[in-house]
């Protein structure tokens, strides 16, 4: 099993501590990969376009394509970001910018739409619930099926100083949704996932999409012939 982390920030605080847990705690053989960001992809999307018309044309593609690599050939996905300013953070928000030509509205990955993803997020106090909601929607966009939520208020502003009551609440959380991640049962696309595929197919059909390139990118996978990414 292969589990890619994405971490939504440079330093090991709370919220790196729950998603490391949770990815430690997954059952079976498995392979972690590890991203920190803005040390792996420092760099703001600049709105070029260019990834529209042709992926590697992107300016900053060569390290984009390192993580995207590792997203592409996991099982599951693990994000973690601390609540800044009631909402994710701006590296992690940078990632998805950068990645919005992987949408289904644009070129979607075939892989997404059988993948599994845990989203972390931690605040000092207010809730995480915000934060979440914004890596739920980017990724609910890419086409994952399944996506798990995890989030608290530790009151801290460190792993440090984290109470030993929360940290024994934490563990038995991270527990929980490790134990549903390590089931080997391929998720289910939802209904909204495949009512939204199927207008935007509508939309590739009529023309009404960013560029022909995306058009024909939905030809080549049959998708306007009535194939379905998740039925491959």
């Amino acid at each position: 099993m292969k589990i890619a982390v994405i971490n939504g920030q440079n330093h090991k605080g709370s919220t790196y501590h729950l998603g490391h847990s949770i990815a430690e705690k997954i059952q079976g053989d498995k392979e972690i990969t590890e991203f920190f960001l803005p040390r792996d992809l420092e760099h703001f999307c600049t709105g070029c376009y260019k990834c529209i018309e042709e992926v590697s044309d992107c300016p900053f593609y060569a390290e984009k394509k390192v993580i995207l690599d590792a997203v592409e050939a996991a099982d599951i996905l693990i994000f973690t970001t601390p609540t800044y300013a009631m909402h994710m953070s701006a590296p992690l928000k940078t990632f998805f910018d950068l990645t919005f030509d992987l949408w289904m509205v644009h070129r979607p990955m075939d892989s997404m739409f059988s993948k599994k993803a845990v989203i972390v997020s931690t605040s000092a106090g207010a809730s995480p619930k915000s934060a979440m909601k914004d890596v739920e929607d980017a990724l609910f966009w890419m086409g994952v099926p399944k996506i798990y939520k995890l989030g608290m208020a530790v009151h801290a502003m460190n792993w440090q100083g984290v109470s030993e009551k929360a940290k024994a609440k934490i563990d038995k959380k991270t527990s929980a949704v490790a134990r549903k991640l390590s089931s080997g049962k391929k998720p289910s696309v939802g209904i909204k996932t495949r009512f939204m595929f199927r207008i935007m197919g509508m939309l590739q059909k009529k023309g009404w999409n960013s560029s022909p390139v995306e058009t024909q990118y939905w030809k080549d996978k049959g998708w306007l012939d009535g194939r379905r990414p998740w039925k491959n």
